[in-house]
């Protein structure tokens, strides 16, 4: 075996990388790349460089990268699991933030671009499509985690109801994937879709065989 792909080395790469997230700099840095992409949209929706229907590419946007943190959010568990790298459980929390808040953005993008923040006509179209529907519920679900991402939520509800409440995030990760899907389906584009959906079918099908790997000793 080459000196390079020896365990002794692949076990100081992987002390190396844990150090950096561990180190007291490493937050703000993650902090600021969740940030990026809503700067960034920020900045092309000001100087005119999100294309013919800057509207929509600006509502689409805002999805993707919703899809994108919660993808990001769910490996960080099997990763820092299978890598051993503890130090990623420190960014768990701001992710799922992230995900909320790339979320109401994107919420709050169809409330205002296609509804005009009415909300008769929000309910309406809420309960006429489904994917404004399932997409609908995803926000809603994310809310209580969200609320209660704090050590003091976890204090309170207790460490099992904490964490059997912020297990829902993989229904909503079902949901938003299905929401993404019926968005395309009218394009007849699912090469994006299928994407997210193997993400989170290996992601399910990782935490499924860990629980009852452990529940069937």
């Amino acid at each position: 075996m080459p000196a390079w792909t020896s365990k002794s080395s692949i076990d100081r790469v992987l002390f190396f990388v844990n150090a950096l997230l561990l180190h007291r700099s490493a937050k703000p840095v993650a902090f600021i790349f969740g940030l990026l992409p809503a700067l960034w949209l920020v900045y092309a929706a000001a100087f005119d460089h999100l294309g013919a229907n800057p509207a929509e590419a600006l509502e689409r946007a805002l999805g993707d990268w919703t899809l994108r943190m919660l993808c990001l959010v769910l490996v960080v568990t099997p990763m820092r699991v299978v890598a051993g790298l503890p130090g990623l459980a420190r960014f768990r929390r701001m992710v799922g933030l992230y995900v909320y808040f790339y979320a109401v953005l994107h919420l709050l993008a169809y409330s205002w671009f296609d509804m005009g923040f009415d909300l008769v006509d929000i309910t309406v179209d809420i309960s006429k499509r489904p994917f404004i529907l399932v997409g609908f519920l995803s926000v809603v679900l994310l809310t209580p985690l969200a609320l209660t991402s704090s050590n003091r939520a976890i204090r309170t509800l207790g460490a099992r109801r904490w964490l059997a409440l912020h297990q829902s995030v993989y229904v909503v990760a079902v949901l938003a994937v299905l929401h993404f899907f019926w968005m395309r389906a009218g394009k007849n584009n699912f090469t994006e879709v299928a994407v997210y959906a193997v993400i989170l079918a290996v992601l399910l099908g990782w935490r499924l065989q860990r629980y009852f790997g452990k529940n069937g000793r």
